[in-house]
């Protein structure tokens, strides 16, 4: 009579509380089934010894393995944590960017109304307080190369916000900053270069979190903070501007920046896992030194071609557009007369846009190739300029649309197209930026658009200019409109620079765990020896 054996080098059998009662009733049966047949073949066959040795069953709890078990349920708490963290500081500081609508169009329409600029006036003014931006990458360095405190992200965040608090905060408690022009420059600069700053930080931020921990799309979520806050901004703008002077408007967004200010000092970029020990700077290099090889290396990344020729497809396609948007938005408040009301909700249905194309991208535009995803929207944005020609030429009041109805549906859907057509080139550097220079790269991008976005602004201004456009005169607006939109057709012509694909998140493949692997190969071994065995003993019995 043959009588298999179950045999390996070591046959444990772990048990513990997270095992089915079924699972664990099979491990002890068999444990006893193995007893069994281990001392009847001895007692039947006392000749033949077994060539694999048998152990006895332990069944028991691993002590190692349930300690391990316990520092990874730490380590993914920790770890979610600081996720959360990393959310809240950076989607309020994204919110409160997007909220910045908030306060500026009441100076808008302060300059407009109380201190009586001409429009091409007006938009010198808004593109050159936008000059501090040009500025990012030095930012984006200092953040890469400096550590403060063992943190080079939230303290710059935090110094921005104070900067931006200082230059709103004197405007709303000081009236005389706000009524002389050189004074009213000073404080838009200072809030800009704190915004700046601000921005470099949280964008380096979430592209240094994003490749620690293997997360791709944070920019996604960035720019639904930033329509949202747009969203509320532009909602209450509109509303405030109609009961309130736009003093209290600088006050109410000053408090707001004191809350993010209060927030951004209590978080910890060790709880993020980015900080560094407090100590020189690594590898024994000067802070002069430091900042010559981020530099380097930010320098050796732009000339990568990859990154090189979508950056200056995105920066020409901006830079060539002359932009009229101080024309148009005196033309809307001195001839159309339009409400604040009306002009603050069409930006409201603007941003409500955004936010919708940001959640389909993110959820199905991504698989869609990045070259035709982006020439599909430069033809949209091309077109949208169209929709101010026929508020312009009033053929929106030949169909029966008043002028209200029109500019609230149609006014910001140019800008909203221009601010998306930006999301999938950020997503793609931030997955091709090399680790070390996430802010100097991230802040490079930032920097090289809104540069063009000013000289886009100059554009529009000497555009103006050369067509005669002014308060008492519009006759050439439609002009200007109609360059604008053959202008914003001339970058499909290279739009080859462009890559065809563009990443998508690489989803993890599910691992089974340690106890699983150690389960399935010791019951791969146990029932391998059983059959092994049984066709040695019936070959002998053959014979």
């Amino acid at each position: 009579m043959i009588y298999p054996v179950i045999s390996t080098k070591n046959p444990i059998f772990l048990i513990s509380s997270k095992i089915p009662r079924n699972q664990e009733r099979c491990s002890k049966l068999s444990s006893f089934q193995s007893r069994s047949i281990f001392r009847s073949f001895h007692h039947q066959n006392p000749g033949i010894k077994p060539k694999t040795q048998f152990l006895n069953p332990v069944i028991g709890t691993n002590l190692g393995e349930v300690s391990v078990r316990k520092g990874k349920k730490k380590k993914e708490s920790l770890w979610q944590q600081g996720f959360q963290e990393m959310l809240g500081l950076c989607g309020l500081g994204y919110w409160v960017q997007g909220f910045r609508c908030f306060p500026w169009l009441a100076l808008n329409f302060h300059m407009a109304y109380n201190l009586n600029l001409n429009p091409s006036t007006l938009q010198l003014v808004q593109n050159s307080g936008n000059l501090p931006m040009v500025a990012k990458p030095l930012f984006g360095i200092l953040s890469d190369a400096l550590y403060i405190g063992g943190a080079h992200r939230i303290p710059y965040i935090c110094f921005g916000v104070l900067l931006q608090v200082l230059s709103w905060g004197q405007l709303a408690l000081f009236p005389v900053a706000g009524q002389a022009l050189p004074a009213l420059m000073a404080c838009v600069l200072l809030s800009n270069t704190g915004a700046a700053i601000t921005e470099v930080a949280k964008d380096a931020l979430i592209t240094e979190y994003g490749q620690k921990h293997r997360i791709t799309g944070l920019q996604s979520y960035a720019f639904m903070a930033l329509a949202a806050g747009g969203i509320l901004g532009n909602l209450l703008g509109g509303y405030f501007l109609v009961k309130l002077p736009p003093r209290m408007m600088f006050l109410f967004f000053s408090v707001l920046l004191s809350i993010q200010l209060v927030v951004s000092l209590s978080a910890s970029e060790e709880c993020l896992g980015l900080a560094r020990p407090l100590g020189p700077v690594p590898t024994g290099q000067s802070v002069s030194e430091n900042i010559r090889k981020q530099l380097s290396d930010l320098m050796i990344a732009i000339s990568e071609d990859s990154i090189f020729r979508p950056l200056t497809w995105i920066v020409a396609s901006i830079a060539m557009v002359p932009i009229l948007s101080g024309s148009i938005f005196c033309y809307q408040t001195q001839c159309l007369h339009l409400n604040p009301s009306v002009i603050g909700m069409s930006r409201v249905i603007g941003q409500l846009i955004l936010l919708s194309l940001t959640v389909l991208y993110n959820r199905y535009w991504k698989q869609i190739p990045m070259r035709k995803l982006i020439g599909v929207v430069q033809i949209l944005y091309a077109s949208s300029l169209l929709l101010d020609l026929a508020l312009v030429r009033e053929i929106n009041l030949s169909i029966g649309i008043p002028n209200e109805v029109f500019a609230l549906c149609f006014s910001g859907l140019a800008e909203t197209l221009a601010q998306f057509k930006i999301l999938p080139f950020s997503v793609l550097l931030a997955t091709l930026c090399p680790r070390g220079c996430e802010g100097s790269l991230t802040s490079f991008l930032a920097s090289a658009l809104c540069l063009s976005s000013i000289v886009s602004g100059f554009w529009g201004v000497g555009l103006a200019a050369m067509l005669g456009i002014r308060s008492s005169d519009y006759s050439n607006l439609p002009v200007g409109i109609l360059i604008q939109f053959l202008a914003a057709l001339l970058p499909l012509g290279w739009i080859h620079h462009v890559p065809m694909s563009q990443p998508v998140e690489k989803k993890r493949k599910k691992g089974m765990s340690k106890r699983n692997r150690k389960t399935r190969r010791i019951g791969r071994v146990v029932v391998g020896s059983v059959f092994a065995y049984r066709r040695e003993r019936e070959s002998d019995a053959q014979k």
